[in-house]
């Protein structure tokens, strides 16, 4: 085991669950790497839902609360409301962010609350059996639309910049160097950051929706299809058709929630 699992994974929580091939592991190895770089072990909370990527929290030995499905971000919105001092990060899937727990997702936005919110982004339902998300691409095949999904996508990271998010950044589980960076950015960044992670799922999506694909081969199918916002700038339109940009996609200032409420606690004006 590499110094940094030593040092931040529960060994007696081990082995993980997720199967071979998932991206979970590469995002959660540079999610310790950012908190290391940072040394922020100490002030850290996490907070994970249901789905395969909330797991991702309770192999972490810091204080960590798993919670119910959709519900993660209210309960990480209570906890730094009550210690606004701790850095909370939401570990949270494509269904339980912005399917079930859509409300919460843009209500959180709206009052930027100073979180940190990863979602994994994997098209697909995979820990119960392979049903479609609200990430599912159209016409895609998944256990619940065998005749093609007959609904367009979220975009989540639109979402998120609609719904009032004031740091928004998008990559892929092929970026792990850019994760750190990005996860290092949203953590210092006073409001709601929002980090969306398109990864592969070879057991689910890889069977269901590309038709067989193993996890190298998924991955690279992932890359393929994104494009940086550096690059899109310099592509014409027909190049950048079903393309999905990366890379920091938004970024603003405005009054965070828990700063707010200490004000009004002191009796000072909004």
């Amino acid at each position: 085991m590499n110094e940094i699992a030593e040092k931040y994974l529960r060994q007696e929580a081990l082995p993980m669950i997720f199967c071979p091939g998932c991206g979970d592991g590469t995002v959660l190895g540079a999610f310790l790497r950012a908190v290391d770089e940072l040394k922020i072990g100490d002030q850290l909370a996490l907070v994970g839902g249901i789905g395969c990527s909330g797991w991702m929290p309770v192999y972490v030995n810091v204080d960590t609360i798993h919670t119910l499905h959709g519900r993660a971000i209210p309960v990480a919105v209570g906890l730094k409301a009550t210690r606004p001092d701790r850095k909370v990060v939401v570990f949270t899937g494509d269904g339980d962010a912005i399917g079930i727990g859509g409300n919460h997702f843009i209500h959180a936005a709206r009052r930027n609350v100073d979180l940190t919110v990863i979602m994994i982004n994997n098209a697909i339902y995979g820990m119960t059996g392979g049903q479609a998300a609200p990430t599912t691409p159209s016409g895609a095949t998944t256990q619940t639309t065998p005749y093609g999904n007959p609904e367009d996508p979220f975009d989540a990271c639109k979402l998120a910049e609609a719904a009032g998010a004031t740091y928004v950044a998008r990559w892929t589980a092929g970026h792990p160097r850019q994760l750190i960076k990005a996860f290092k950015e949203a953590i210092q960044h006073p409001g709601f950051a929002f980090i969306e992670v398109m990864t592969q799922c070879p057991v689910q999506a890889g069977r269901y929706i590309k038709g067989g694909l193993d996890a190298p081969e998924f991955l690279a199918d992932i890359r393929k299809s994104v494009v940086t916002e550096a690059q899109a700038a310099t592509m014409p339109p027909e190049e950048l058709a079903g393309r999905t940009r990366i890379g920091l996609l938004h970024r603003s200032e405005r009054p965070e929630l828990t700063q707010r409420l200490a004000a009004l606690n002191r009796g000072e004006k909004r």
